[in-house]
């Protein structure tokens, strides 16, 4: 049995008090945060820079599909890694995943997720109407037809899922709880959040307005119903069929 000493660093434990809630969420969504809008204001310049298309796709090998989806996937799970984090700090202060709402989805929250991406789906199309007149301009960064094989959609639908299961984790479950738990209004609760969200898709340019629909649907529906089953699964039911149309169609 090895000899048992006294620790140099002795754990010292008590109760997280409302300051060390503030200190943890804005250490928590910097965390969370800085490389996604890193990379999304890298994406913008480099759009502005050459002109080129958003290119969601990962291209690796030009000569070797099968190795960029793998690489491209890999490449992109570290995404995730937020949510285990998020996760784990709201059930130190009581919030276990069945409080928010992450528990075996009804037919109701499946409705209410497919309701929440038509929703979306529906008001990016008017806005597409809207802003046709910009469609073109270099301020502006959107996918277009990617030109790729059919198969490609495994990567579209993986990173869907990736991507719906990360955002909505930091930006619904973790940040609006730790703000009602600060005290913040509903209503200023949902425009920070709103923000954020906005903050790290910068690189659609003016485009940006098309997240705008989707970010208000999904964070109403879990600041009413704290069911985050709804908008992850419409986060990713919106998100696959943009992939799908941008594969499918030539």
């Amino acid at each position: 049995m090895p000899e048992q000493h006294e620790p140099v660093a002795p754990v010292r434990y008590r109760e997280p008090d409302r300051r060390d809630l503030v200190i943890e969420t804005w250490v928590v969504m910097i965390a969370i945060l800085t490389p996604w809008v890193i990379s999304a204001v890298v994406v913008l310049g480099a759009h502005l820079a050459t002109g080129a298309s958003l290119n969601p796709l990962p291209t690796f090998d030009k000569h070797e599909p099968a190795v960029n989806i793998v690489l491209g996937l890999l490449s992109y799970a570290p995404t995730v890694a937020v949510v285990p984090l998020a996760l784990f700090l709201l059930a130190r202060t009581g919030q276990s995943p069945a409080v928010l709402g992450l528990t075996r989805a009804g037919w109701s929250d499946v409705g209410a997720g497919i309701g929440l991406a038509a929703a979306a789906l529906g008001c990016e199309f008017v806005l597409a109407i809207l802003l046709a007149p910009i469609e073109h301009s270099k301020l502006a960064n959107t996918t277009g037809p990617l030109h790729v094989p059919a198969y490609y959609i495994v990567f579209g639908i993986s990173q869907s899922l990736l991507t719906s299961i990360a955002e909505e984790t930091a930006v619904n479950a973790y940040l609006i709880t730790r703000l009602d738990q600060l005290g913040w209004s509903p209503t200023a609760a949902f425009w920070l959040s709103l923000a954020l969200r906005t903050s790290y898709h910068v690189y659609y340019g003016i485009g940006l307005v098309f997240t705008l629909p989707f970010g208000y649907l999904v964070t109403r529906s879990f600041q009413k119903h704290r069911k985050l089953s709804r908008p992850i699964l419409a986060h990713f039911l919106y998100d696959t069929t943009v992939f799908l149309i941008s594969i499918l169609v030539h």
